[in-house]
């Protein structure tokens, strides 16, 4: 018999999904993540800085940026390799199979490479969830239990037709529940919640759900704690669902501001700028301009990096055949 997690739908839940998909549809009509590539970077930068620091890696944000740019940092080298190791894992998450358990250890793999010898591998020894005072909340399934649990929730999440928003966050308490990894546990269900979501609406790539995980740690814990006592995961889908749902409009304020903060300069390019492609000269032009660097610089530069204007030639970007369109 396929096993089934024990939850159960309520009314706080499809309010939060319907609230989730009204927001859903606003960040879409701010220009989108995938129009922002800054705004978009600087998630994925959240999403993997907040994602370790649950885990007491010890880099801030600041550091985190300067490892992914790959500048050195003066930092302990485990921390310094985890975010090297998270940063090529979520590089994968558009690549991957979230219905498939080798998929899975494929990236434990990845994210644990070096951090610990079973990388890659169900555990074979006992382990438990532990809070950030280091107090056990949950003990988890023995390891001759936890490879078949885990090949079943993958079964049930394959082929179960919740919504997926739901599903995501079942998926995500049921994974930390079985413990399935001697290390690395909570990162992995975090990242693989997002890519559950990623599969079904590809803009939760970009959408940092782990900083708002990371802002309220304590009650990230007290929801699997009581969900484990009550042995229906409804209270961990609620503030899951809560989470999701703060994440996304915090993108759409975020993408707000990126747009009200152009300079003149970018607007008086846009009002100029046509959607079929134009010479950075006959652009000049039209804008009285002199200074290619300049134009450079303050206009075409800006514009591309909000994504409000493509280039003909984007992998040779210094072209003397370049030219430019609006998007």
């Amino acid at each position: 018999m396929q096993y089934t997690p024990p939850y159960n739908i309520t009314d706080e839940m499809l309010e939060l999904v319907a609230e989730i998909m009204e927001n859903l549809g606003k960040l879409s009509g701010a220009k989108g993540l995938e129009k922002l590539p800054r705004l978009r970077r600087a998630n994925r930068i959240r999403s993997i800085h907040s994602s370790l620091a649950i885990e007491n890696n010890t880099l801030s944000i600041e550091q985190v940026t300067a490892v992914i740019s790959g500048k050195r940092v003066l930092a302990p080298k485990k921390d310094i390799d985890e975010v090297k190791n998270a940063q090529l894992a979520y590089e994968k998450i558009d690549k991957i199979d979230p219905f498939s358990v080798d998929d899975l250890l494929k990236i434990h793999g990845i994210m644990m490479n070096g951090l610990v010898s079973e990388a890659g591998q169900i555990r074979t020894g006992q382990v438990g969830v532990y809070n950030s005072k280091g107090k056990v909340i949950h003990l988890a399934p023995p390891p001759e239990l936890a490879r078949e649990q885990l090949y079943a929730l993958f079964e049930w999440l394959k082929t179960s037709g919740a919504n997926p928003l739901i599903k995501s966050c079942v998926f995500h308490y049921e994974f930390e529940f079985i413990h399935p990894f001697n290390d690395g546990n909570g990162r992995m269900g975090r990242f693989w919640q997002t890519s559950i979501l990623a599969k079904w609406k590809p803009i939760f790539a970009w959408i940092p759900i782990e900083s708002i995980i990371k802002d309220n740690q304590q009650e990230y814990y007290k929801a699997i704690s009581l969900s484990t006592s009550e042995a229906r995961s409804n209270i961990f889908i609620v503030f899951m669902l809560n989470c999701i749902n703060n994440a996304i409009k915090d993108i759409i304020d975020g993408a707000k501001n990126h747009m009200s903060h152009l300079t003149g300069q970018i607007e008086a390019l846009l009002r100029v700028i046509e959607s079929y492609p134009q010479s950075a000269s006959e652009l000049m032009q039209k804008l009285n301009l002199k200074s290619r660097d300049g134009f450079r610089k303050n206009y075409i530069q800006p514009a591309l990096d909000a994504g409000l204007i493509g280039m003909t030639e984007p992998d040779k970007p210094t072209s003397k055949n370049q030219k430019y369109f609006k998007v």
